[in-house]
């Protein structure tokens, strides 16, 4: 696979040549429009006495500024796409070298109730949300979110592979990217999928025939008024009775046109991503399934919602005055769009919302199969059902630099729990949120940062960044105990979690605290807990001697030469050197 940061830089030459190319050809047939406005009205200036030759270039001369009205449309639009695909780019190759704090942070979808949303850097400004997200449509994005937080064990070797799938095709999803890009929804899918199915149709396939029947009398009508085998007059009352007819229907039109025209760009969107997915030959499983929801036999989603978006166009047209007035007066045109709208809600309504869904999901896949494309170094955990619930090797943060990460070796079997102890900014929290995320990270299906991973499926529970309420009027240690409380209460229901606690009881004194951490920790391993405690509290590590499943592990800090040393390595034993008085006395505090 080609390197990631080669590939966006190869990327952004070819997409800004490509635009610039357009560019010209958009200025070409601009000149070539005017030439022809100009020719035109020259030739039917010198031809107006002979009317018929004046006609003929009048004709010819709009019909070729059509035609090049039309190609200069379509140019602008594949122009704009391509310069969608130079900031994506630039945007990657950004994101590559660590300026990536000015995204959407995802802060919404921190929540405190939460399994763990709160404590390892999920959401938030520098989160993996922050890093790693890339969804252009509102759903993509909260489902993005959810499967984060879905705490969700089974099928991870399926989410596997089309993750690997998608991380092979950078082209097809930055496309696809570019495309979601270019229309500004103005109503989520969700509102539109409700407003479908509640909608109560108010025109029979009866009506449908009255205008199809009305427009050719119409012509016959307009026909014999022009030879003059009737007044011409009759015209007139003929368009009278073709408006009083559509007045009939009038109010229940506008609101059907008022709720259609708000959906109309996002039919537009979805249909051409849809095209999109239906044309692309996917192999894993996850992906086929998803291509799958949206064929019907004979029909194309894309080209059903294209339909739908058209009708609706075509009902947009009563906005213009010349439009409605004859249009309706002759044809019943809104009425018949307005049949047409209904039998396709009829038809599809309850079809939607797994068209929808399935945009959604690859909005959503394609930014985990970018994450996995731009950490092509990073391993794809092999999941198993032995004892083993971690067994990884050069285990390391996601969001660290290469250049500045350590990485540890962690092997830790299901029931046993670890105590970290180590001095203070020696790698304790960084390593547990490292664990952490390689635990959600699984889950999901993406690679994570480790050299070899083995790992045996379980849930996250953790409690590391506890908060008091002013507003629920609780002190920072009842807030503590509650989360304490919802981690027992929620592993006594069912064990197949991994709990991640930092420094826990911090709201009471040392003592206090000594004794209640041994006594969680006891409660823990006899409910047969799997999980990794942090500590300063080096009494606690004494419960090693007593418990088989619990087991040592430290931080180490050493002084050299008056300097403070940290190699951050994860090691089997207990700390012996603390750093709190040597700070203190090194940054002249004392």
């Amino acid at each position: 696979m080609q390197n990631s940061l080669d590939f966006y830089k190869t990327q952004l030459e070819s997409h800004q040549s490509k635009s610039r190319d357009l560019f010209k050809t958009l200025s070409l047939y601009s000149i070539l429009r005017l030439l022809v406005f100009v020719l035109t009205g020259i030739g039917i200036y010198f031809t107006f006495k002979q009317w018929q030759t004046a006609l003929a270039i009048g004709v010819l001369g709009v019909a070729i500024f059509l035609f090049l009205l039309s190609k200069y449309t379509d140019l602008k639009l594949e122009r704009q796409r391509y310069k969608r695909l130079v900031k994506i780019n630039e945007e990657e190759i950004a994101i590559a070298s660590g300026n990536f704090y000015e995204r959407a942070d995802g802060s919404e979808f921190q929540n405190p109730k939460h399994f763990y949303s709160l404590d390892i850097d999920l959401f938030g400004i520098g989160s993996f949300f922050q890093f790693t997200n890339r969804t252009n449509i509102k759903e993509g994005t909260q489902r993005f979110a959810d499967s984060l937080l879905a705490n969700k064990i089974t099928n991870i070797p399926k989410r596997q592979e089309a993750i690997k799938e998608l991380a092979e095709q950078p082209e097809w999803y930055q496309n696809y990217w570019a495309i979601a890009q270019g229309v500004e929804v103005e109503h989520s899918a969700k509102k539109i999928i409700k407003w479908l199915k509640d909608y109560k149709p108010f025109l029979s396939t009866t009506w449908f025939y009255i205008t199809i029947v009305f427009s050719i009398l119409s012509l016959v009508i307009a026909g014999l008024a022009i030879t003059e085998i009737i007044p011409v007059g009759f015209l007139g009352y003929w368009l009278l009775l073709g408006l009083g007819i559509t007045v009939k229907f009038l109010k229940k039109i506008n609101e059907l046109a008022q709720h259609s025209s708000k959906t109309k760009k996002t039919f537009r969107q979805y249909a051409l991503l849809l095209n999109q997915i239906e044309t692309k030959i996917f192999s894993s499983e996850l992906l086929q399934e998803q291509q799958q929801k949206i064929q019907l036999e004979g029909q194309k989603a894309s080209a059903i919602f294209a339909k739908f978006s058209k009708h609706i166009d075509t009902l947009d047209n009563r906005n213009n005055l010349i439009s409605a007035i004859f249009g309706n007066g002759y044809f019943l045109s809104d009425i018949r769009q307005t049949y047409y709208i209904e039998n396709w809600i009829i038809t599809y309504a309850n079809k939607v919302e797994d068209w929808f869904e399935v945009v959604t999901f690859f909005d959503t896949y394609n930014s985990f199969g970018n994450y996995a494309f731009n950490h092509q170094q990073f391993t794809y955990p092999i999941i198993t059902s032995e004892a083993h619930t971690f067994l990884a090797s050069e285990l390391g943060h996601p969001l660290l630099q290469e250049d500045k990460r350590i990485d540890s070796d962690l092997e830790l079997k299901n029931q046993q729990f670890f105590i970290v102890t180590g001095a203070n900014m020696a790698g304790k929290s960084t390593f547990l949120r490292t664990v952490a995320l390689h635990i959600v990270m699984s889950n999901v299906g993406l690679p994570v940062c480790a050299k070899r991973s083995k790992y045996k499926p379980i849930k996250l529970v953790t409690s590391m960044r506890t908060t008091d309420s002013l507003t629920h009027d609780s002190s920072y240690f009842f807030s503590e105990l509650t989360r304490l409380k919802f981690i027992v209460d929620t592993i006594e229901l069912d064990d197949s979690y991994f709990i991640i606690l930092d420094e826990i009881l911090k709201g009471t004194n040392s003592t206090d605290k000594a004794i209640g951490s041994r006594k969680f920790v006891e409660k823990l391993v006899k409910l047969n807990a799997t999980g990794i405690i942090a500590t300063h509290d080096l009494s606690l590590t004494e419960i090693e001697s007593q418990l088989e499943a619990v087991k040592n592990y430290y931080f180490d800090a050493q002084i050299v030469n008056d300097e403070l040393y940290f190699d951050y390595k994860l090691k089997q034993g207990v700390c012996q050197n603390m750093n709190a008085s040597f700070l203190l006395k090194k940054m002249d505090i004392v």
